[in-house]
């Protein structure tokens, strides 16, 4: 089943040309706005600081009906080639649902890295040399990475299980910083990717083979000190990965949306079997929502609306993410794969070029500490842009005076951003009128968490859909990686004549330097 035929130009639709003359009305950020909120499970979303009235609402809730946003999540749901280049399905919603409605595949599979995750944890995996492993080293990159890394960082708060450390940059540095402290007769790596073929895990992995090779046979010792995650089981079996630790990832779940697959092991071996399951069960319950509510009460869709309205019609061209909790600060990095990677495209489902701007640069920082650097910017610069405050109404600790000055600080900056300050001092005068949401999480947990997550990635998917592109691929990405190929035999070469001058230049520098 292909959506090729459903072809999506935005900028023709009735409700755009109607937001179009709405947006040239400036005053409309300034009118006062009653409090627009709702809740999902455990978040609580409130876009009152956003730049919309009800004429805006209204207009809105017209482009998501005539963009055929309804059919395209029904699309989504139902297993249709969503992902038209590739020829695929994305179907990692399938991966949340409880046992008892899964897919058998995914049951099982589910079974198999939970109860390897568990194994790991109680001591009874074990390496080489007998000893039970202590440590953790997971390889991946992007999607395969970020998701993992974020999960267990905002969720482990105590020495419970094994430690797990994560390793995805190609620089050298990167990996003896993970490496550091670690025994190689207790630790295992989960070599995490799709493909078994990126760059970056497939070098780092043949390092880690290396520092695991004083241990015995290399077989041995990859069949106890390997696990994998692939949707490529022939070059996991080849790199010598034991059956039993060679977990799967179907090629129906992009990188960038696998956290909930057996990507998610480190999760699973850092929390354990039920808090991995607290984190399906709350993206579970935004799936639910997403794929039944109507779209003027659909939050997923509502946010999509919203970045479209402010990225399209009032200019902004960034989207700052400003977690208010230091738990989350990796989220900014994980948003910013997640939506640009997704939306960063000029070519619409068809192929023909988008007529309109579609994905926002993403960014942001951890909070408060954002407010003492790149705020002067938003609050006084000459930029548009949105944002996101996203933060947890109850703490995960106990020094509450601390955690009442992180909360007072984020109401305090959303409300500036949209009230500004008016002064007879042009130095001292705020301009207001930048638009923003605030998302309360009730406390940071595996559900919460969960829930936050998979808000985004549909959030991401329904921007996409009315963008008339293609959310799940990834093509720009290629170029680099096969650029960088021919590089890495130009620095060992003697002249790379056929390169442009300016990389010519700098490889032949480089050479001086060596």
């Amino acid at each position: 089943m292909s959506i090729r035929n459903r072809t999506v130009r935005p900028e023709r639709l009735a409700a755009w040309r109607r937001l179009g003359v709405l947006a040239r009305d400036a005053e409309r950020s300034r009118r006062a706005n009653r409090a627009l909120s709702q809740r999902l499970g455990p978040l609580f979303v409130d876009y009152s600081k956003e730049r919309i009235d009800s004429d805006v609402r209204r207009a809105l809730a017209d482009l998501a009906t005539e963009s055929g946003l309804e059919a395209a999540v029904a699309a989504l749901f139902a297993g249709a080639q969503v992902n038209e280049t590739e020829g695929r399905a994305a179907l990692h919603t399938e991966l949340r649902k409880p046992a008892a409605q899964a897919r058998p595949e995914v049951r099982r599979e589910r079974e198999r890295f939970l109860r390897f995750a568990e194994e790991v944890r109680d001591g009874r995996c074990r390496g080489a040399t007998g000893a039970p492993i202590r440590a953790i080293v997971h390889v991946g990159m992007g999607g395969s990475h970020l998701g993992p890394q974020l999960a267990l960082d905002a969720l482990r708060t105590g020495g419970d299980g094994p430690e797990v450390r994560f390793l995805a940059n190609i620089d050298g540095a990167a990996v003896e910083q993970a490496l550091a402290g670690l025994a190689p007769a207790t630790t295992v790596a989960i070599i995490a990717s799709k493909s078994f073929e990126t760059l970056e895990v497939r070098v780092n992995a043949q390092t880690l083979r290396r520092w695991f090779s004083h241990l015995g046979e290399a077989p041995a010792v990859a069949h106890s000190h390997f696990a994998a995650v692939t949707g490529n089981a022939d070059a996991a079996r080849d790199f010598g990965v034991a059956t039993e630790r060679r977990f799967t990832l179907w090629d129906w779940v992009g990188g960038r949306f696998s956290l909930w697959s057996a990507m998610g092991l480190p999760v699973a071996i850092g929390l354990g079997r039920e808090a991995f399951e607290d984190l399906l069960a709350g993206a579970h319950l935004v799936d639910t929502h997403f794929a039944s509510a109507a779209p003027q009460e659909n939050l997923p869709a509502l946010l999509a609306l919203l970045q479209i309205w402010n990225t399209n019609f009032l200019g902004a061209t960034s989207h700052a993410v400003l977690p208010y909790d230091y738990r989350l600060r990796l989220l900014p990095a994980y948003l910013q794969q997640l939506e640009m990677e997704s939306n960063g495209k000029s070519t619409r489902m068809d192929g023909e070029p988008t007529g309109t701007h579609t994905a926002p640069v993403v960014w942001g920082g951890e909070e408060t500490g954002g407010q003492h650097a790149f705020h002067q910017l938003l609050h006084q610069g000459t930029r548009a842009f949105s944002a996101d405050f996203i933060a947890c109404a109850r703490p995960g600790h106990d020094l509450s005076a601390h955690h009442d000055w992180l909360l007072a600080n984020c109401l305090a900056q959303s409300k500036a951003f949209a009230e500004g300050c008016p002064s007879e001092s042009a130095h001292r005068r705020v301009r207001g009128g930048h638009p923003s949401t605030t998302i309360l999480l009730d406390a940071l947990g595996p559900e919460s968490l969960g829930a936050l997550l998979a808000l985004y990635e549909h959030k991401v998917f329904a921007a996409g859909a009315i963008w008339g592109i293609n959310s799940f691929d990834q093509w720009g990405v290629q170029l680099g990686k096969a650029l960088a190929e021919a590089i890495h035999e130009q620095l060992s070469a003697t002249d790379a004549p056929h390169q442009d001058p300016s990389t010519r230049a700098l490889l032949a520098e480089i050479r001086r330097q060596r």
